[in-house]
């Protein structure tokens, strides 16, 4: 069986290798392989991983020589409805050219490049969760981009650690704005009441890995998180690829 699925990549591997050169679709001057998701070694070289010291409750990134815990301010003045918040990458170019590409001109042979990057970062962090949940898109944007990035990205991160996936347990219930333009407050408002659990459902307790794209303000995953807690969930920790900052 491990044969047949290995032979059926190899096949789906050459088909992609005949319909688009193994180049990298952001530099357009080196190799790059399927598996790769088309982006080269030099561009991969540009993205910036998040590492220490960074806010222990929503994980932006800090400079300095700060080796204790802390929170920063802002998130003292937030009300969060998650444990934490964590990215595997800084929101920059490459990353970002890479995900508008992915989410709004249907690029999905990134996917693989944006996955590892999150497999990288969060597989080894999230020992002891239960369960992972995608942020939801509303059924006529997800219609419109035939896909929803976060539940894509989310059966990756369940593949590689063994953690079952629910993208059926949170629905979002009102059409929102895009939230790119929004200040903060504007965004706090926008989803405040977007989201619901499905036909009812409840948790047990979990410990529940909430997953999308990109974090900026963490609006939108903190009133996820604010649905799963009052449904049940034991901790909320979101995980996304990248973090503005």
């Amino acid at each position: 069986m491990v044969a047949f699925t290995n032979s059926i990549k190899s096949l789906l591997n050459a088909g992609l290798g005949w319909l688009y050169p193994e180049i990298c679709q952001l530099c357009g001057a080196a190799r790059a392989t399927p598996a790769e998701g088309y982006v080269c070694a030099g561009c991969r070289a540009k993205v910036r991983f998040i590492e220490p010291p960074f806010c222990q409750r929503c994980g932006r990134p800090f400079e300095g020589d700060i080796i204790t815990p802390f929170e920063c301010s802002n998130c003292r003045e937030m009300e969060w409805h998650s444990h934490s918040a964590r990215s595997a990458v800084v929101a920059r170019d490459p990353v970002l050219e890479v995900i508008h590409r992915y989410k709004y001109q249907r690029a999905l042979w990134f996917e693989p490049f944006l996955a590892d990057l999150l497999i990288r970062s969060a597989g080894p962090a999230i020992a002891g969760a239960q369960l992972i949940v995608p942020v939801p898109l509303y059924p006529t944007k997800e219609r419109e981009r035939e896909f929803n990035q976060a539940e894509r990205l989310a059966r990756r991160l369940g593949a590689a650690t063994g953690l079952p996936v629910n993208k059926g347990l949170l629905r979002r219930v009102l059409p929102t704005r895009t939230q790119t333009q929004l200040t903060r407050v504007e965004r706090l408002a926008n989803v405040r009441n977007a989201f619901a659990m499905r036909n009812g459902q409840r948790l047990n307790g979990e410990r529940v890995i909430l997953l999308d794209d990109v974090f900026t303000t963490g609006a939108t995953t903190s009133a996820c998180a604010r649905v799963l807690t009052t449904a049940g969930a034991g901790e909320v920790w979101v995980w996304t690829v990248a973090r503005g900052i």
